[in-house]
């Protein structure tokens, strides 16, 4: 078959299986791509969460060594909740990032890359694919790119021109030439609002992240989060979506096309309270379809501290003391009584000095330092 004749038919079938932008390059070395990556290795900017050399990342072949081309899908996401939870002053709400409110993307994305695999292998045989989500060597957004499915603005998203930057992404390499397709002009220009705006100033210049200051990465982490981290937390639980909330180009963007990105909105937008004491078995009935639950409780309970913290929820310091007395995670103990001393109860600040004549760990005392020096800076001021 002529190699566009089944490039159209490819796109044709994408649409009937959910897939809102397809997109395909050719399986070429990522040159610009691996510069930028020795360059955020050697200035300490990665999250440690990448998978794969600079190598794999960046040259197609090592992957699946008779690579021809990738086929680069994006699949639209809600920006807005319906009916969205209003928190009030006795039950607080946290909040995921619009990226996990729905069903986790790597499971959906996995879904129509199989089918789309599948398709050309029933077209093509002897085709053979190697599909990869979020979580595979290769870089989403280089692909995306150079597939033309849009721009990578200096917030270090995809910018599509029909979806904004709310798209999930996914690639699959196959042995099958395509011609490929055009990027897409970026259109940033002079705007410079997601660096303006970022809480930790983690998007050091247009197009560069430092992963270890950058929130959505923050909040996926297990140990103690960096004071100065906590106080621009707010009421995040997993991820941030500042640096896309501002970006001109998302504005009025709200695609509702997938019943499963739909958010469910207690799970999306769960009070605080009730996340100290969830067990395994609630959070993972209650979380576990959302990719936000995939570091399991431990992160997202802690930042529901620091968020009580930022509320100042003078109703949570009764169940905050029992953690910082009673759970087995040092974390947690030492996060609860930052919270603690940051609320700034009389009944907190006891709590804080009786529980410090009984904890073993250092880290944790340190934490409880830090509580009580709220108490000494409140009386100066």
């Amino acid at each position: 078959m002529d190699a566009q004749q089944l490039k159209d038919d490819i796109i044709e079938y994408s649409k009937t299986i959910g897939i809102d932008k397809i997109g395909f390059t050719t399986a070429d070395i990522f040159t610009e791509l691996k510069e930028r990556l020795r360059t955020q290795q050697e200035l300490g900017y990665q999250s440690g969460f990448e998978k794969g050399t600079v190598e794999e990342r960046t040259e197609p072949t090592r992957l699946l060594p008779q690579a021809q081309s990738i086929v680069a899908i994006a699949i639209a996401y809600p920006s807005r909740m319906k009916n969205a939870p209003k928190g009030t002053k006795e039950e607080r709400r946290g909040i995921f990032c619009r990226a996990s409110w729905g069903t986790d993307y790597h499971v959906v994305l996995r879904d129509r890359l199989n089918k789309l695999a599948a398709y050309m292998e029933e077209k093509v045989p002897g085709a053979v694919t190697k599909s990869m989500v979020d979580t595979g060597e290769l870089s989403d957004r280089a692909v995306a790119e150079r597939a033309g499915i849009g721009f990578s603005g200096k917030n270090c998203a995809i910018i599509t021109p029909e979806f904004g930057s709310y798209v999930y992404l996914g690639e699959m390499i196959t042995n099958i030439y395509f011609p490929p397709d055009s990027p897409v002009e970026d259109s940033c220009g002079d705007c410079r609002k997601c660096l303006d705006a970022c809480p930790t100033g983690a998007l050091v210049q247009g197009g560069q992240l430092n992963a270890q200051r950058c929130l959505s990465f923050l909040t996926q982490t297990k140990d103690f989060m960096a004071e100065e981290f906590r106080v621009e937390l707010g009421n995040r639980l997993y991820g941030c979506d500042t640096c896309q909330q501002v970006c001109p180009r998302n504005k009025q963007i709200d695609f509702h096309i997938h019943e499963e990105f739909e958010p469910v909105n207690e799970a999306a937008k769960p009070k605080l309270k009730p996340m100290l004491t969830v067990s395994n078995r609630e959070f993972k009935d209650k979380f576990g379809h959302m990719s936000g639950s995939w570091r399991g409780k431990k992160p997202i309970q802690r930042n529901a501290l620091i968020a009580l913290a930022h509320f100042k929820d003078k109703t949570a310091v009764p169940s905050i003391i029992q953690i910082m007395n009673e759970d087995p995670r040092p974390v947690m103990r030492g996060t609860a009584a930052w919270s603690l001393g940051k609320i700034g109860t009389p009944e907190a600040y006891a709590a804080i000095e009786a529980a410090m004549t009984k904890e073993k760990d250092d880290n944790v005392l340190f934490e409880m330092e830090k509580g009580l020096a709220f108490k000494t800076s409140a009386a100066i001021h």
